[in-house]
């Protein structure tokens, strides 16, 4: 009798818990991160549906090594790469951007890179995290860069461009975003970037270049006051190429960001990137904080509902 009491009990308080779980309202968490980027990387967030995103990036130069100090006013004086572009939802889930950049050019390099790019992107939102069943948010980018500066005349720089399609790059994302609590929210992220020209011998002991690279990304942020945030960025690409010895660094960078109110997100950071997308900061960051080679660089995003 007993044991059919307590089988009894047990069944019913886990049908209960059941509805309970059932009957849960579901409640997206809202903004993971506070903008489509965190300093070099993009973040799971989307566009609204309606929502016209208007963005401009810049790096300054080197702040202290050979290339920085005050003969270059800390690097101010100095331009690694500028972006202007535009930003457009149209679902709540999916985005298209098209930007302008040069590409990330620094007298640090040591081979010449691809100017005046147009950037496409297109980012969709796979999952969102609640607080029922969906523990992360899940996004994917494709992004796509056209060099569409002035062709080399000798066929040994990068921008020779033999052929058409020398001048396209291409990068696709993985993103996996959590937000903790209300402080923390962190993002792990695995993506492949690939190349259609490289330079055959680019400073790597004479070893031609890779046309693809496969990477990944951690992005953290640490909301500090109502308005304000800290937020980390890095990236490590898995190549043996890609090291110290052969003028290669991870992109890393940290910075503030800022909630002003009225569509407004600024960010200030420090980064040893010279270029603003993927194909350009991934590639060819040859810039070692140790060495001094890290900037100052800023994005502002203006969002309007159209």
């Amino acid at each position: 009798m007993i044991q059919k009491i307590v089988l009894t009990l047990a069944f019913s308080g886990l049908w209960l818990l059941t509805q309970a779980q059932e009957g849960k309202v579901r409640k997206p968490v809202f903004q993971t991160f506070k903008d489509t980027r965190v300093i070099n990387a993009h973040s799971v967030e989307t566009l609204k549906a309606g929502m016209l995103d208007f963005r401009i990036g810049h790096r300054f130069g080197d702040i202290a090594g050979p290339e920085g100090g005050w003969e270059t006013f800390w690097g101010l004086e100095e331009a690694a790469d500028v972006l202007i572009g535009f930003e457009y939802g149209i679902t709540d889930r999916l985005m298209i951007g098209i930007s302008r950049t040069n590409g990330g050019l620094s007298e640090l390099n040591t081979v010449t890179l691809p100017k005046a790019n147009i950037n496409g992107l297109v980012k969709y939102r796979l999952a969102t995290q609640d607080n029922v069943g969906t523990p992360f948010s899940i996004a994917v980018l494709g992004h796509m860069t056209a060099s569409t500066g002035k062709k080399s005349s000798s066929p040994s720089d990068l921008n020779f461009f033999a052929k058409t399609e020398h001048r396209f790059s291409y990068h696709g994302e993985f993103m996996v975003g959590k937000k903790f609590n209300p402080y923390l929210s962190l993002q792990l992220s695995g993506a492949w970037t690939y190349r259609n020209i490289i330079p055959n011998a680019d400073n790597t002991n004479g070893v031609a270049d890779q046309n693809d690279l496969v990477s990944a990304g951690i992005t953290a942020r640490i909301q500090m006051s109502k308005a304000t945030a800290i937020i980390l960025d890095g990236r490590y690409i898995f190549s043996d190429l890609r090291t110290s010895d052969n003028g290669y660094y991870p992109p890393l960078g940290i910075g503030l960001e800022w909630e002003t109110g009225g569509g407004h997100v600024f960010q200030i950071n420090l980064t040893n990137a010279t270029g603003l997308v993927e194909t350009d900061y991934i590639p060819y960051t040859r810039s070692n904080w140790a060495d001094g080679g890290f900037r100052l660089g800023f994005t502002i995003g203006r969002q309007f509902r159209l």
